[in-house]
C-alpha cells in the first residue's frame, strides 16, 4: 500500500511537470486515464493529502493560482530541480518496470555496481553533520585502506555510480570515494562543521566527471563529425558546451580542467572526435594513441 501511494505521488508530480498548469478537471481527466483511478475520479480530500505528502517527501510545492484555479509546481533552483527530476525519473522507471514482469525476459538492464547498501547511511551522516568511518578498497589497490574517516560534504552520481566527497580527517584534504568500494560504513558520534570555503556547487563545476585537478580550467575545442555531434547535442559532455555547426562537422567549445577521465572519454570516440585546442591536450592525446598502437606492433 505504501509503495502504491508513493507511485501515485510520483504520477501527480510527473503529470504537473509535463503539462505545466492544470485545473482540477484537467487533472481528473488524466487521472481517469491512469492505471491508479479504477475508473473513479480523484477525490478532493485525497488530492489535498497528496499535495501535502509531495511537499514533505520531495520538497515540491503544488501551488494553486487563485485567479484561474490552476495547479502548478512552484519554481525550484536549478540544483534542487535536477535532484528532484532524478528522483522522479528513477521512481517512474521503477514503477513502469515493476508493472512489466510479464516481459521481464525481454528487458535487459546494465549491470552496474550498487551503492544501495550504504547510500542511506551516507545520507544520514550528511543530514546529521557527523563523520563517516569505513574501509575502502579501490580497484587500483590490492589491499583495502582501513579506518578511513571523512567529513562528508556532498553526494554525486556519475555514470550510474554514487560517490561521496568530503574532507579526509587524517590527510586533511578533500577526497572522493565510490560508495560501491566502501565497506563497514558507520556514522560516528563525532560532529563537524563543513569548511565555509568549500562550495559543493562549484567543486566539480570545472571537471568532466569525479576527478578534480588543481590545474586551471582550459579552453578546449573539439572537431566532431556530424554523426557523433548529434549525440553531443543530446548528451553534452559538460555544462559549458557550446557548438558551431558546419556542413560535415561541428566545433564544440568547453571550459574545464584536463583530467585523466576526460582524456579517456575523448579517446573512446576514436576518429569521430579530434582535439584542436589546447596544444597540451593534443600532445596528451597523441601520446596515449601512440602508446595504444604499440600494442598492435
Amino acid at each position: 500500500m505504501a509503495r502504491d501511494l508513493f507511485n501515485r505521488y510520483v504520477w501527480l508530480v510527473d503529470t504537473l511537470k509535463r503539462h505545466g498548469r492544470m485545473t482540477r478537471n484537467e487533472i481528473d481527466a488524466c487521472w481517469l486515464r491512469s492505471r491508479y483511478s479504477d475508473g473513479r475520479p480523484l477525490p478532493r480530500r485525497t488530492f489535498y493529502n497528496y499535495r501535502q505528502a509531495i511537499e514533505e517527501l520531495f520538497d515540491i510545492t503544488v501551488e494553486c493560482d487563485q485567479a484561474t484555479f490552476e495547479y502548478y509546481i512552484s519554481e525550484e533552483d536549478a540544483h534542487s530541480e535536477s535532484v528532484t527530476d532524478w528522483l522522479l525519473n528513477s521512481a517512474a522507471t521503477n514503477d513502469i518496470l515493476s508493472g512489466s514482469r510479464d516481459v521481464a525476459g525481454r528487458i535487459f538492464i546494465e549491470n552496474v555496481p550498487s551503492a544501495r547498501e550504504y547510500l542511506g547511511v551516507v545520507i544520514d551522516a550528511l543530514r546529521a553533520g557527523h563523520t563517516l568511518r569505513f574501509n575502502y578498497h579501490p580497484y587500483t589497490r590490492s589491499l583495502p585502506t582501513t579506518g578511513v574517516v571523512i567529513e562528508p560534504y556532498l553526494l554525486k552520481i556519475f555514470r550510474q555510480r554514487w560517490y561521496v566527497t568530503g574532507r579526509n580527517v587524517a590527510e586533511d584534504r578533500v577526497k572522493t570515494y565510490a560508495l560501491d568500494r566502501m565497506k563497514e560504513v558507520v556514522v560516528t558520534s563525532d560532529s563537524f562543521k563543513a569548511d565555509p570555503a568549500f562550495d559543493p556547487e562549484s567543486y566539480f563545476s570545472d571537471s568532466f566527471g569525479i576527478v578534480v585537478s588543481q590545474n586551471e580550467p582550459k579552453r578546449i575545442v573539439l572537431r566532431v563529425d556530424h554523426r557523433q555531434a548529434k549525440y553531443f547535442r543530446a548528451l553534452p559532455l559538460h555544462h559549458s558546451q557550446t557548438e558551431m555547426i558546419n556542413d560535415e562537422y561541428s566545433i564544440f567549445h568547453y571550459r574545464l580542467r584536463i583530467t585523466d577521465d576526460f582524456v579517456a572519454e575523448l579517446l573512446s570516440y576514436g576518429p569521430s572526435v579530434t582535439v584542436l585546442e589546447p596544444p597540451e591536450l593534443r600532445a596528451i592525446m597523441k601520446t596515449r594513441l601512440a602508446e595504444a598502437l604499440k600494442g598492435y606492433e
